[in-house]
């Protein structure tokens, strides 16, 4: 080895060395300020409930406030571009699913960042999806729905479905049930699940695939909305007298869930990821949460290590970018 060489390599062991030391010492701190937790869709929606009802307990464990910070926009991408630009410190947490990190840079041009900039560090729910129809829709099921979908189409007026933006799952959803069954149908994109939801029992949207909770269970109690379908393999309890679209004809095996969970920047010190992982485990198994987010009709899983979150999430991501492909779906 030249002496050049060696005096390059006493440099990069250095260099490695302060780096870990700097991680290490900023971890022994963290946290020492509020931490804010990121929800990508405006208040109101299954994703906002799912942080407002944790933050305090997170809080708790950590020691420091957590303040949920809602910005919807972009399909999560405006929420999710904010925290990649944000230090890489562990201040900063993404309440993130497949929707913005996943199928978001697939299709939306605008997306800069990719799923792998981003790691998962603890789930939190998995949230059973139905398809809500407005009120007057005339379809209780699959088989009527595709039938007045069919009739619709013919008539020049294709069936439209509401999604929280280009790219989400519930827009890849929508494709996917009109290439599945031929039937062309229309996609109406918002900012979130609650003006979503306004819309829909407005009236000026037929129908939205989505996670629901005590907010959309009471609505179908009141007339105010229509299930029509489960995308779970079964009935559903809370809304039991939805059938599964699977039960449909030519839709066997059209069964889906959307799951949540915390991200933070991939070039966050793995010793932050460490403490940021321990107090969202701990939060996942806090019986009054676990009780909190079931009551919404929400699975909470127990938590998993690191290394079966990143298993996970690449798992998932191979899946989600299988789909598109299968139905061409192309960045707009």
């Amino acid at each position: 080895m030249s002496a050049q060489t060696h005096r390059f390599a006493r440099r990069l062991v250095l260099a490695l060395a302060c780096a870990a030391g700097m991680g290490a010492a900023l971890a022994q701190g963290f946290p020492n300020k509020p931490v804010t937790l990121m929800v990508p869709y405006p208040p109101g929606g299954v994703s906002d409930v799912i942080a407002r009802t944790l933050n305090n307990t997170l809080a708790k464990h950590l020691g420091q406030p957590v303040i949920v910070e809602n910005l919807g926009g972009a399909n999560g991408a405006i929420a999710a571009q904010k925290v990649l630009s944000s230090p890489a410190d562990g201040y900063i947490i993404f309440q993130g699913s497949p929707n913005e990190l996943i199928l978001g840079p697939l299709v939306m041009s605008s997306v800069k960042f990719k799923s792998e900039d981003f790691r998962l560090v603890q789930a939190i729910t998995v949230n059973p999806l139905m398809m809500f129809g407005r009120k007057d829709l005339p379809a209780s099921n699959g088989d009527e729905l595709l039938a007045y979908a069919t009739k619709a189409a013919k008539e020049g007026k294709p069936l439209t479905y509401a999604s929280v933006g280009p790219g989400s799952l519930y827009h890849l959803l929508g494709e996917h049930l009109s290439k599945v069954t031929g039937i062309p149908m229309t996609h109406v994109p918002y900012k979130g699940g609650a003006p979503a939801v306004q819309d829909l029992m407005a009236g000026q949207v037929d129908v939205f695939i989505t996670p629901y909770g005590r907010a959309q269970i009471e609505m179908v109690a009141q007339g105010r909305l229509k299930a029509v379908a489960a995308l779970s393999a079964e009935r559903q309890s809370a809304l039991a007298a939805a059938a599964p679209l699977q039960d449909a004809k030519g839709l066997k095996g059209f069964v889906f869930d959307i799951w949540a969970g915390f991200f933070v920047h991939k070039d966050t010190p793995e010793a932050v990821v460490q403490a940021l992982h321990k107090a969202l485990s701990e939060v996942a198994n806090d019986p009054v949460v676990r009780a909190s987010l079931e009551a919404q009709s929400m699975i909470v899983p127990r938590p998993q290590p690191l290394a079966a979150m990143s298993k996970f999430y690449a798992d998932g991501t191979a899946k989600y970018r299988a789909i598109a492909k299968s139905i061409n779906l192309q960045p707009q």
